[in-house]
C-alpha cells in the first residue's frame, strides 16, 4: 500500500509531468493516435495490414491489445482520436488525452520500483535509486515531451528483475516473456535472461554423498522438469499473444511489421554508437578524396550520401566504406555480448551468480546491442542506464564512476528529440538537477558521493556537457 512519503512522491512526480503538457511533441504522438484509429476501428485481423498511414502498427500484439484498451477510454473522451481518416490530429482534447494516458501507465513504473525497493532491503539507498529513475531525464524527455510509453514498459521489465532480485526466477522469465510481447527491442537483453534462467533455475544442483568426490552434481530429473515448466510458461505468453494471428496465417505479416530491416543501418537521429563512427569516418574519406586525389577516392559512388541518416524506409549506403549488411551487425552484437555471458558463465556458487550479476549482465547486453545494433534509436539507452540505475543500491565506486558518466552523456544525447528552441531551457534544467541529485545523494559502499568517485578526468567530461547547452 502507499505511504504517505510514497503518495507525496507521486504527486509530486505527476505534478513535474503535467507541466510538460504544452511542450512539443514529435509524429510519434501521431503513431500512437494512428494506433488507437487502427486497433479501434478495424477488427484484429486487420490491424497489421492497414497501411493508410505511413504510421503503421509495428509493435507486438500485447502492445496493440494495449492500445486497444486505451482506445476504449479514447472514444468516450473524444471520439475523433479513434477516427482512422482524421491523420494529424492533435486538437487539444487529444493532446491532453494522450499526455495522461503515459502518466496513468506509469503507474507500473512507480509499483516496480516500490517492489525492488522491497527486495533490496528498504535501504535509503535503493529508495534513492528508484526516484532518480521514477524521475529519469531520460523519461521526462522521451515519454513526457517526445511522446511515448517507456515507463510503462520499462516498469514491466523493472517487476522482472525484482522477481530475480526475491528467487522468483520462473516469474522473472514469464514476465519477461509478457515485455517481449509488448516491445520487441528488449530482445537486446534476452541473452542474459536465457543464460541466467539456464544456470539460476533450470540446472539444480544436489549434493554428492560423502563417499563420492566432488561437492554437487546435476540433477538430471529435476532440472528437465524446471525446464519443461519455464519453457511452458513461455510458449503459453507466445501462444496467447501470437495464437490468434498465427491461426489467420498472419505471421510473415507481423514478422514483415516487427523486423523491418529496410529502414537502414543507422536511425534518422543517430544513436552515438559504433555506426554513427563508420558514417562520420565515410564522410571524412568523401571530404579527403576532394583535397586529396592521391588516395584514389575519385570514383567514389557519392549517390547514397543522403541516404545515412533515413529514419523511415532506404537501405544506408556509403559513398567509400563497405555497406553493412543485417547480419553484419547481428554477428557483432553477439560478439560484443560475450563479456555478458562470462559474468554469468564463470565458476561460482549460484549466490556469487545471483541477481546482482543477472543484472550486470543485461547492462552489458543492452551496451552491446547499442553499440553495434541494426538501426538502433538514440532512445535504447534507456536500456542501459535503467537496469544500471538499479545497481546504485549497494555500488562500489567503480559502479558510481560508470553511472554517472554514463548517464549524463546518455541523457545528454536524447537532446536532438527536443530540438525545438522553446525546450531548450526545459532539457537543459531536467538534465542539470538530475544529474546534480545523482551525484550528490548516490552514495557507494564506503559512503562516498558519487562526485567524490569520479576521477579528475571524468569530472571534466561530466562539466565539459555544460557549455554544449
Amino acid at each position: 500500500m502507499l505511504g504517505g512519503k510514497n503518495l507525496a512522491f507521486l504527486c509530486v512526480g505527476v505534478g513535474v509531468k503535467l507541466l510538460l503538457w504544452p511542450a512539443y511533441h514529435s509524429t510519434d504522438f501521431e503513431v500512437h493516435r494512428n494506433w488507437l484509429a487502427i486497433t479501434s476501428s478495424l477488427p484484429l485481423s486487420k490491424w497489421y495490414f492497414e497501411d493508410g498511414s505511413e504510421w503503421t502498427l509495428d509493435y507486438p500484439p500485447f502492445f496493440a491489445w494495449f492500445e486497444w484498451v486505451l482506445s476504449l477510454a479514447a472514444r468516450w473522451w473524444d471520439p475523433r482520436i479513434v477516427q482512422l481518416d482524421n491523420l494529424g490530429y492533435a486538437a487539444s482534447s487529444c493532446v491532453e488525452f494522450q499526455r495522461l494516458t503515459v502518466i496513468v501507465s506509469e503507474v507500473v513504473l512507480f509499483a516496480a520500483l516500490g517492489r525492488f525497493v522491497r527486495a533490496s532491503g528498504g535501504t535509503r539507498q535503493s529508495k534513492i535509486a528508484a526516484a532518480l529513475t521514477f524521475l529519469s531525464a531520460g523519461f521526462l524527455f522521451v515519454d513526457h515531451v517526445h511522446f511515448q510509453y517507456n515507463g510503462f514498459l520499462f516498469g514491466i521489465l523493472v517487476y522482472s528483475l525484482a522477481f530475480a532480485m526475491e528467487g522468483h526466477d520462473l516469474l522473472a522469465g514469464t514476465t519477461f516473456a509478457v515485455l517481449l510481447c509488448f516491445k520487441h527491442i528488449f530482445m537486446y537483453i534476452a541473452p542474459a535472461y536465457f543464460i541466467y534462467l539456464a544456470i539460476n533455475y533450470c540446472a539444480v544442483l544436489r549434493s554428492r554423498r560423502r563417499s563420492q568426490v566432488g561437492g554437487c552434481a546435476l540433477d538430471i530429473g529435476a532440472s528437465v522438469w524446471r525446464l519443461a515448466k519455464l519453457g511452458a510458461a513461455v510458449v503459453v505468453v507466445f501462444a496467447v499473444a501470437f495464437g490468434p494471428f498465427a491461426a489467420k496465417g498472419q505471421l510473415p505479416q507481423l514478422a514483415s511489421r516487427l523486423f523491418p530491416f529496410k529502414r537502414g543501418l543507422c536511425h534518422a537521429y543517430w544513436a552515438p554508437n559504433f555506426w554513427a563512427l563508420y558514417v562520420f569516418a565515410d564522410r571524412l574519406l568523401i571530404l579527403a578524396s576532394r583535397f586529396m586525389p592521391a588516395l584514389g577516392l575519385a570514383s567514389a559512388d557519392l549517390s547514397g550520401m543522403a541516404a545515412s541518416t533515413r529514419g523511415l524506409v532506404g537501405d544506408t549506403s556509403f559513398a567509400v566504406l563497405p555497406d553493412i549488411p543485417p547480419i553484419a551487425t547481428f554477428i557483432a552484437t553477439l560478439l560484443a555480448q560475450i563479456p555478458a555471458y562470462a559474468v554469468l558463465i564463470r565458476k561460482g556458487s549460484k549466490k556469487r551468480r545471483g541477481p546482482q550479476r543477472f543484472i550486470q549482465s543485461v547492462v552489458l547486453c543492452a551496451y552491446a546491442s547499442y553499440m553495434f545494433g541494426w538501426h538502433v534509436h538514440e532512445k535504447a539507452i534507456l536500456l542501459i542506464l535503467v537496469p544500471l540505475g538499479l545497481l546504485t543500491v549497494a555500488p562500489t565506486q567503480r559502479t558510481l564512476r560508470m553511472f554517472a558518466v554514463l548517464s549524463t552523456a546518455g541523457y545528454y544525447s536524447l537532446f536532438p528529440l527536443l530540438f525545438g528552441a522553446q525546450e531548450l531551457l526545459i532539457k537543459a534544467a531536467v538534465l542539470l538537477i538530475w544529474v546534480l541529485c545523482a551525484l550528490a545523494l548516490l552514495k557507494s559502499d564506503r559512503g562516498v558521493s558519487a562526485w567524490s568517485c569520479l576521477l579528475r578526468a571524468e569530472r571534466l567530461y561530466v562539466l565539459g556537457h555544460i557549455p554544449l547547452f
